[in-house]
């Protein structure tokens, strides 16, 4: 049986972004069944972590592409370890991951999304299943969202083949300039208030949202948008820490809040 039903053409795709894959679980058997799935893509490298932590350390050396972890009955708390490869300094921080897990609750699914996860499997799965996933994360990718109360890809748009209950959150207008200026700034805002608690995800955060505004400022052509933008960004991508440098972010924040709408003022993100 071939993946994609033998499209050469998917395949392709697909394989070019799965070339290095890590299997965090403590049960060897899913490594042995994941390899033998995605021979078919050929050259994929399969890196097996029996525990999280090593397979944080894994991800350090390997930089897989795709990530798939365990969570719940086999002690792996897949969760955790998402979180924490999401603020990690990584380079696969950003990678997709897929969670396996026997546990296909709407809790398990709601907290596998709000950790960071990309998408979810039940177990047992088979080559179907795979496939819908592998699909999901190679080839309909989602933006990432890089705040400070979440880090990860959009959650927005996270759908579960699994799931069978109310559906998730629509995001029908979430592409407007106005969402998107109004989703940029509340996590401005959320990102002021953690530059003591939490500095460096602070920092991530405001160097990922002048970037969206300024986008956004370009798409309504309001320049002092793209001024005030601008000068957050310069900021954030300085290499000197202390207290002048706090001044000055505050003090690009400050510029940024007044395009918040009176709506947004008593939220973060």
């Amino acid at each position: 049986m071939f993946v994609f039903d033998g499209n050469v053409r998917t395949i392709q795709r697909v394989a070019a972004k799965v070339q290095r894959v890590m299997v965090v679980d403590s049960n060897p058997a899913t490594a042995r069944l994941l390899t033998e799935h995605l021979r078919p893509l050929g050259g994929v490298q399969i890196f097996p972590a029996p525990t999280a932590e090593k397979g944080y350390a894994l991800a350090r050396a390997a930089d897989p592409q795709l990530i798939f972890v365990e969570h719940g009955s086999s002690g792996v708390d897949g969760l955790a370890f998402t979180r924490k490869l999401r603020r990690s300094d990584l380079t696969c921080r950003e990678a997709p991951v897929i969670m396996c897990t026997s546990e296909a609750t709407a809790e398990a699914i709601f907290g596998a999304r709000d950790a960071g996860v990309h998408e979810f499997m039940r177990k047992p799965f088979n080559l179907k299943d795979l496939e819908r996933r592998l699909e999901a994360v190679t080839l309909k990718p989602r933006e990432w969202v890089e705040a400070v109360a979440y880090v990860g890809p959009d959650r927005r748009r996270f759908n579960s083949a699994d799931y069978k209950g109310p559906r998730k959150r629509k995001a029908d207008a979430s592409d407007t300039p106005a969402a998107r200026l109004s989703q940029a700034l509340r996590i401005v805002k959320s990102a002021a208030q953690a530059l003591d608690s939490d500095p460096t995800q602070a920092r991530r955060a405001l160097a990922a949202q002048a970037l969206e505004l300024r986008r956004v400022g370009e798409a309504v052509k309001e320049p002092r948008l793209i001024q005030a933008a601008e000068a957050l960004a310069c900021c954030t991508q300085s290499d000197i820490t202390g207290a002048d440098v706090r001044t000055e972010l505050v003090k690009r924040i400050d510029a940024l809040m007044g395009f918040m709408g009176s709506e947004d003022r008593g939220r973060a993100a």
